[in-house]
């Protein structure tokens, strides 16, 4: 506990400059007087904090101290930045700020080593990030939220949600929490939720639930054999396992098995006519019958023009 407060001391310092002993108190719910012990632990353990008194006087570090000479190491220094721009990765809303201010303290630039830009086509990223920094509120405060979510089949449903944890997976945040609609664990990605409202209602519920489960709302999984010409192979390189694909060619085949969902035929219809063949004959029939629909569409439109 005492280590934890003497970090506190020491990162509120460079962040503000100084301090009193009165506000450092207050801030960590401890007496003045063992704000005077954890300075005199500081000081005996090599960190340059000194007191001045006087109107403009208070807590301070020296003005070059940064907080690698007493504490990490080069490889420690490195992989902490490269964990937090991991954040960034993921599109965490504070990682950018985050990283400059451990550079600033650690005396490293990152921008030699690693450079990251998730930007989405079409991306909502402001607004994912402004719900993942509601929802997270609500998660560690613990009171219900109400949405409106759309699911994979494009139906949308009202819920009231007793939020447990926000998860990343593939690109992708979800809320994971129990459904008071559903009565059950439910995990939903942000980008399908509508008109998030973060209500006062509290709620005891402890998350204890494995995440990455069989999603419940999945279709029946079918296993799948599939053709495509060469010029797909390198989508199929970023979204499938190496074993899954055996080129022949100017042939590329692929067995995979994958749920059957709206998700699936708009997957297989999407590479156009890179995909040759498709079994089971059954999912093939219905990938035709939706292209014949489409062009059906496109002739209505042209029509009307």
């Amino acid at each position: 506990m005492q280590e934890s407060r003497l970090f506190k001391i020491v990162y509120h310092l460079i962040n503000n400059g100084q301090s009193t002993a009165p506000e450092l108190a207050k801030m960590l719910e401890v007496s003045i007087r063992t704000i005077y012990r954890d300075i005199d632990s500081l000081s005996n353990a090599g960190i340059p904090i000194y007191a001045t008194n006087g109107r403009n006087g208070g807590i301070k570090l020296l003005d070059d101290f940064v907080l690698s000479k007493s504490a990490f190491s080069e490889q420690e220094k490195a992989e902490i930045l490269l964990g937090i721009s991991s954040l960034g990765v993921v599109q965490y809303p504070e990682a950018n700020s985050i990283i400059s201010k451990l550079s600033a303290l650690f005396q490293m630039n990152t921008d030699n080593w690693i450079e990251v830009d998730l930007t989405r086509w079409g991306s909502v990223t402001e607004r994912e990030q402004k719900m993942f920094i509601s929802l997270r509120k609500s998660v560690i405060a613990k009171t219900q939220v109400k949405f409106e979510y759309v699911n994979i089949k494009g139906e949308a449903s009202k819920r009231i949600v007793e939020p447990g944890k926000l998860a990343y997976r593939d690109k992708a945040w979800y809320l994971y929490g129990f459904c008071l609609i559903r009565n059950d664990w439910r995990l939903f990605r942000l980008t399908r939720i509508r008109n998030l409202i973060i209500t006062d209602v509290h709620f005891d519920r402890v998350c204890n639930e494995i995440i990455w489960s069989e999603p419940k709302d999945y279709g029946t999984l079918v296993n799948l054999e599939l053709q495509f010409r060469d010029v797909a192979i390198y989508r199929l390189c970023d979204i499938l396992d190496e074993e899954a694909i055996n080129q022949t060619g100017d042939k590329i085949n692929v067995l995979v098995t994958l749920p059957e969902t709206e998700w699936l035929y708009s997957f297989l219809m999407s590479f156009g006519d890179s995909l040759i063949m498709i079994e089971p004959e059954r999912i093939r029939n219905e990938v035709v019958k939706r292209y014949e629909n489409a062009v059906k569409q496109f002739n209505l439109q042209e029509a009307k023009k």
